[in-house]
């Protein structure tokens, strides 16, 4: 069953959000992020139709907001397994779901003097540099859109000398905070929103998807939410230790030989997630087990924020 709930992102939340506002109950950002604003909206909107209030837009509170209307599949459904998956580790990532997931934007609060997008790119390790010369050489127009007049400053930089372009990414947000100013943090969240760079971000992140689909192989998964899983490792965790994986081999070993290809399919993943978690930094074994479990199980509660896989995102046990 389809619906939109705190986590949720997209243009159906800005429908939402746009006649939530329409009906004087919302007067937040019409920005696709269903935030505590737009919960605390819909929750208005079901209180006054007299309508169970938990505060998520399923089938009977979209066609009430919409005259009727069927509540449609999220437009993420349509992308490829390469980006939900990203999307889905950039909300973990981010705290944010998609598309500000790949916005998301730091300053230089760890030496690198500016981190953007779902995987944190860099200028100090120079590996935002390749994703921005890219987007301006192949999308001059978008590229214009984006940074207007600054379009020249930022080509300049990108090609000018290291300590250089470091002394200028420095030299736009507070010495400080490290937090970014105008009108490069609303240039950078205008960049992240466009599909072109969106695209790019998931070619660069590629490796990290094809290493996944390795890792799938070695443990016998077959699944677009396994690869989701083997994903999430990569980015959060690296990879998983000999150790760790004599480990799981051992508990593989001990499962019923008489469960259906699913079920054998999720208790693999779960004693992969558990297993993983368990090998985490002791600080935060227990938010490396609860990203890991959503994900195995399809649903779960990570950073306060209701997931599910199957409704928000396209992922499920369908076979790769």
């Amino acid at each position: 069953m389809i619906d939109y709930r705190a986590g949720s992102g997209g243009d159906e939340v800005k429908r939402i959000q746009q006649r939530l506002a329409e009906l004087k109950l919302y007067s937040g950002p019409l920005d696709g992020n269903y935030g505590g604003g737009t919960e605390s909206a819909v929750k208005a909107f079901q209180r006054n139709n007299d309508m169970a209030v938990d505060g998520v837009v399923g089938s009977g509170t979209w066609a009430c907001l919409f005259n009727g209307s069927d509540i449609p599949h999220p437009a993420i459904f349509n992308e490829s397994l390469d980006y939900r998956c990203l999307a889905l580790t950039g909300t973990f990532e981010t705290n944010t779901g998609a598309p500000d997931c790949f916005c998301a934007l730091s300053g230089d609060f760890d030496g690198q003097g500016m981190s953007f997008g779902v995987l944190q790119w860099n200028f100090g390790q120079n590996t935002l540099q390749p994703l921005l010369k890219e987007f301006i050489s192949q999308n001059p127009d978008a590229a214009k859109a984006v940074f207007q007049d600054e379009l020249d400053i930022v080509t300049t930089a990108l090609t000018a000398p290291h300590d250089e372009l470091m002394g200028f990414i420095r030299s736009i947000q507070h010495p400080v905070k490290h937090v970014v100013n105008e009108p490069w943090r609303g240039m950078a969240r205008a960049l992240g929103r466009t599909p072109a760079f969106q695209r790019i971000q998931v070619k660069y992140a590629a490796d990290l998807f094809n290493r996944s689909l390795t890792m799938c192989k070695e443990y016998g998964l077959k699944s677009q939410r396994a690869a989701m899983l083997m994903f999430d490792i990569c980015v959060q965790n690296g990879s998983i230790g000999q150790l760790v994986k004599a480990r799981i081999s051992a508990e593989f070993n001990r499962l019923p030989a008489d469960l259906n290809e699913q079920d054998m399919e999720v208790r693999k993943m779960q004693i992969i997630a558990n297993r993983r978690a368990e090998a985490a930094d002791s600080r935060w074994i227990e938010d490396v087990r609860a990203r890991k479990l959503t994900i195995a199980n399809g649903v779960g509660v990570v950073h306060g924020v209701s997931i599910d896989l199957a409704n928000q995102f396209g992922i499920t046990l369908a076979p790769l």
